[in-house]
Parts: C-alpha cells; sequence; structure tokens
C-alpha cells in the first residue's frame, strides 16, 4: 500500500472510537475474560520483572493481573516517556506507588526506581492476523523493543473487535509473542497467529 500512514490514521480512529462505544456491560465482561487468560495462561510471569501500561482511551485496564502478579512476587512496571525518539524507560510501581500524569495525562510513577523488564503487557488500538500491532503511531513500544537485549516477552492486548486482516507492516514494526484477546490466547507460530488454549500457553517455557 502506497499511502499506509493515511490508511493508519483513518484505521486509529475509527478503532478508537469502536473501542470507546463498546456498552459497560459487554466491556466489563470482556475485561474478565482477558484477566483470567492473562493468569491462567502466563504463570511464567510471577516472580519476574513485568512492563504493564496505565490504560488510555478505552483499552483493557490490567490492574486485576498486576495486583495478582504483585502478590506472588513479581516485580511490576509503568513505561515513562523520556524523549520523542527516545526508548520508554520503565519505573517501578507497586499497589500504594506514588503516581503522577505525565504530558500525555496518562499515570506513571514519581521518581520511582528504574526496572529491566523480562515482559511486557502492550496495549494495541488493533492487530492483524501476523501479530503486528496498530499503536498511536510514535513508535514507542517498538523503539524500546529493539533496544532492550535480551528482548522481553511481548504480550499484546486488545479486545476482539480490533482484529484486522493486516496493518502493513513495515520493517520498524515488532510482531507480538502473544496477543490475548476476550476471545483466546493468540501465540506467534511461523509469522502468523495461532489461537491456543491457556493450558497450553501455561506449558510452554516463555521465559528461562
Amino acid at each position: 500500500m502506497e499511502n499506509w500512514r493515511e490508511w493508519r490514521r483513518q484505521q486509529r480512529a475509527r478503532l478508537i472510537a469502536c473501542r470507546k462505544q463498546i456498552p459497560k456491560a459487554e466491556r466489563e465482561n470482556w475485561s474478565e475474560a482477558i484477566t483470567s487468560l492473562l493468569i491462567q495462561g502466563f504463570p511464567v510471569l510471577q516472580q519476574r520483572s513485568v512492563g504493564f501500561y496505565s490504560p488510555h482511551q478505552g483499552e483493557y485496564d490490567p490492574a486485576p493481573v498486576m495486583v495478582y502478579l504483585f502478590e506472588r512476587g513479581a516485580t511490576l512496571a509503568l513505561p515513562e516517556v523520556i524523549g520523542l525518539h527516545q526508548p520508554l524507560r520503565f519505573r517501578k510501581w507497586w499497589p500504594d506507588a506514588p503516581m503522577r500524569e505525565d504530558a500525555y495525562g496518562i499515570a506513571i510513577p514519581h521518581d520511582t526506581e528504574q526496572v529491566n523488564i523480562d515482559a511486557v503487557m502492550i496495549p494495541m488500538i488493533g492487530f492483524d492476523n501476523q501479530g503486528y500491532r496498530l499503536g498511536y503511531g510514535s513508535g514507542f513500544f517498538d523503539r524500546t523493543l529493539a533496544a532492550i537485549h535480551p528482548r522481553p516477552l511481548t504480550i499484546g492486548i486488545a479486545f476482539e473487535l480490533l482484529h484486522l486482516p493486516t496493518t502493513y507492516p513495515h520493517e520498524h514494526d515488532i510482531a507480538m509473542d502473544y496477543i490475548v484477546t476476550e476471545k483466546t490466547i493468540y501465540y506467534l507460530n511461523n509469522g502468523m497467529l495461532q489461537p491456543i488454549s491457556s493450558e497450553a500457553c501455561a506449558s510452554m517455557n516463555t521465559l528461562k
């Protein structure tokens, strides 16, 4: 596609509008399903360092999973924007951590210690059959994943209605290892998403 940037801009606006219009009861049911799949499918995250996000513009709220993992010994962190073309920095979070709003109005920990993450849950405006995400266009997460060695386990999170045939990925785009929706856990296998059960996901040695 020649004008892929304009196509992505239009898709972002459309999908964010769809996400915001999800009825409250439906959103609650879908969110509970995602929470259950994350807890059941990724016990490997317990006692690990895991990056999360503060929900924005109708995204799934990962707070229940964060509390669950914190109570089981995981070190949790939230991302901080340090510069327009810089990778994100992850700062330690816990239930009573001091918080502030960044320039985008998103809640981040206030001056807590920096954390090196083993895994990260990433919000998505949309996603495609090859595991690529449609983000907000700033490239923060792609830049961050490219800068971390070894690369952390990536778990994209979205509602199923945001599933697209393709996002027209480019060189800088990084596919997710897993994507979790209210419908299923998807696993990236040979360049394509494959639905798997939470039991099958939990049995995989996704972190050493």
